[in-house]
This record gives C-alpha cells, structure tokens and sequence, in this order.
C-alpha cells in the first residue's frame, strides 16, 4: 500500500532550524506533485508549499516564503522540508501530501510530524 512518512520534527527554540522528511514507499512518487501542509492546535490545515514532479514549480505559503525550502530526491522517494529562523507561530503538525498533477486534490497523505517552536 502506499504510504507517506514524516519524520524530523521535535521541539526547538525559536530561531533554530529543523530539516523535516517525507519518506514514500509502496509506489514511485515520481510523477506526482508533492506537499507539505500543517495545522496547528484550534485551527485548520492550512496549504506550506509544494513541489512538482520536475521540481521546476515550488511555491510557498505568505507566512512561511523566505525561510521555509522544499526539495525532493526521486532516487530516494523523499521530499525534504527545511524550516530556517523558526518562530513560535510555526508549531503545528506537519504533513506531506502527494497529488497527480491534474489533480486538485491531495490522495496520498502522512500521519504528520510535530513541531514545537518555543520564545
């Protein structure tokens, strides 16, 4: 079955760097368009950024533009998050997502890893 993985999270001080992964396996993720989204506690899951199967179209949230990089490893089937100069509005869980191109809806998604920024 195809199954999405995160890992990375954990509990940093603001303005630490995390390097977050997504770990596919049950299928080749190569085609597909990739996604990372997040909700924190009382609020719904909001759109991070994402990354298309040639990696030739990122894009990025407002709140998170210029400190948040997604880049992906087709050899590996892993799509890679890294979270610069974190702030304590960034704590939420993080979820990767996997969706066909011609699609608008994300099929395939993680169990989420969680991301504690503390002042």
């Amino acid at each position: 079955q195809a199954q999405l993985v995160e890992s990375g999270g954990g509990s940093v001080q603001a303005g630490d760097s995390l390097t977050l992964s997504c770990a596919a396996s049950g299928r080749t993720f190569d085609a597909y368009t990739m996604g990372w989204f997040r909700q924190a506690p009382g609020k719904e899951r909001e759109f991070v950024g994402s990354i298309t199967w040639s990696a030739g179209n990122i894009r990025y949230a407002d709140a998170v533009k210029g400190r948040f990089t997604i880049s992906r490893d087709k050899a590996k089937n892993v799509m890679y998050l890294q979270i610069d100069s974190l702030k304590p509005e960034d704590t939420a869980t993080y979820y990767c997502a996997a969706r066909l191109p011609f699609r608008s809806e994300y099929r395939f998604w993680g169990q989420g890893t969680q991301v504690t920024v503390s002042s």
